[in-house]
């Protein structure tokens, strides 16, 4: 299926972590599955899982301002706690918290009513239902094996108890498509089976459809439309459509004594290297249990919010900039190839150059400012281009987080490759 046209030019999303998890503060899911707390302990924040303060319609206002175009909310994560009143299953926030109600149909009109695509994030896995650790895989990692909660010895397997798992499984996603109608879903959890054990082209053909414009991650294996590097920009992107999914400070959800954040200054780097190199960047929020957002987080997609606004033409329905070696800094390109947006993170201290520039250069100005810089190409010998040299923008001209030049092309972007003369 042909990835949807909203989704590269997006460029920024929102991934929201929330859950029973938020209440002591701890990691989701994993922190019961790998033993750092006992899972009575764990399950016991069902209790105390209120979201009294559950305002979607804050969240939507919030992202809208961030510049954000899309927002992937956690259904249900690994620990089977699902933020829905699902049929299936009994293990939902509705009947077993405080907060005594559906948060995933008021989270999906919210977003609508913004105008920001509905994203729902599920898991694969459950390590609380009872049928799911009833086989196993033998391409898993080491570190991953025989776990209690994910899987059984081979003499022990269970496969009419998988058959009861996977029907599960197809049930609630049944139900995520039909009543929310996602935009996107981003699974989670494949590692733990092999696609034929997920029976991913089954699920796929069941998500098509009820939603045949859905958007999938690469975690629905060959059925994925895009791919999902975390927590670090490739070095070299991926050729397709991707989405670098990161955090503000170590942890996915909230966890109240991780005061390790990024500056907005380094967001914004990240953003700009993402972005530069054909990607999203789906930066993920941790709402504390009540359903608030942490104000670092809020301060940081504020000031996210303001740089993307002075330099939306270079952010938005852009493509992949320019390939390493030929700038100093992430750039992007204009949907008509016509005009070159070159990031420049520091203060310069001469001229700033860009090699390999086949196509001449009508005007190079300050985005945000519209201030015209001089320009002038040196050198070059037959094939090879000369260099592109332009003046350094004024102080006043500089923005504290990054700037953005507009190289305005006299014609579509053409550049050399190559090695030279030998």
């Amino acid at each position: 299926m042909a990835m949807q046209p909203w989704f590269p030019d997006a460029k920024f999303g929102i991934f929201i972590h929330w859950g029973i998890y938020a209440v002591d503060g701890v990691q989701e899911s994993w922190s019961f599955f790998e033993g750092d707390v006992p899972h009575d302990q764990y399950m016991a924040q069902r209790h105390r899982f209120t979201a009294r303060h559950y305002a979607p319609e804050d969240w939507a206002d919030l992202f809208a301002r961030a510049g954000a175009r899309y927002a992937v909310l956690t259904s249900r994560h690994h620990d089977g706690v699902s933020l829905w009143d699902t049929a299936e299953g009994d293990l939902n926030v509705v009947r077993h918290t405080p907060a005594g109600r559906d948060l995933v149909g008021p989270y999906a009109t919210a977003m609508r009513e913004r105008g920001i695509k509905v994203g729902l994030y599920y898991a694969h896995n459950d390590w609380n239902h009872p049928d799911y650790a009833s086989t196993r895989y033998e391409g898993r990692p080491p570190e991953q094996e025989n776990n209690p909660y994910a899987e059984v010895p081979k003499e022990e397997e269970d496969l009419a108890a998988w058959a009861r798992y996977l029907a599960y499984r197809d049930g609630q996603v049944r139900e995520l498509t039909t009543r929310f109608h996602p935009d996107l879903l981003w699974f989670d959890g494949e590692w733990e089976r092999t696609e034929e054990q997920w029976r991913i082209k089954d699920l796929a053909r069941l998500i098509r459809s009820q939603v045949p414009r859905c958007v999938l991650n690469a975690r629905m294996l060959s059925e994925g439309d895009y791919a999902t590097p975390e927590q670090g920009v490739p070095i070299e992107p991926p050729a397709g459509p991707w989405e670098l999914c990161l955090t503000f400070n170590d942890s996915w959800g909230y966890r109240h004594h991780d005061h390790n954040y990024k500056s907005t200054g380094q967001l914004i780097r990240y953003f700009t290297e993402t972005i530069g190199g054909g990607g999203n960047l789906l930066l993920s929020v941790g709402p504390k249990e009540d359903g608030t957002i942490p104000a670092e987080q809020v301060e940081r997609l504020e000031g996210m919010g303001a740089w993307i606004a002075r330099h939306a033409e270079a952010v938005y329905g852009t493509a992949r900039g320019l390939p390493p070696g030929h700038h100093y800094g992430p750039s992007t390109l204009s949907a008509d190839r016509r005009t070159l947006y070159l990031t420049v993170f520091d203060i310069p201290r001469g001229p700033i150059g860009v090699r390999g520039l086949r196509t001449p250069v009508r005007r190079v100005s300050v985005l945000g400012t519209g201030t015209a810089l001089g320009h002038q190409v040196i050198g070059g010998l037959h094939e090879v281009p000369g260099v592109l040299w332009i003046d350094p923008p004024a102080t006043e001209d500089l923005d504290e987080h990054a700037t953005i030049l507009a190289v305005e092309l006299d014609g579509e972007l053409d550049l050399y490759r190559g090695a030279g003369r030998f």
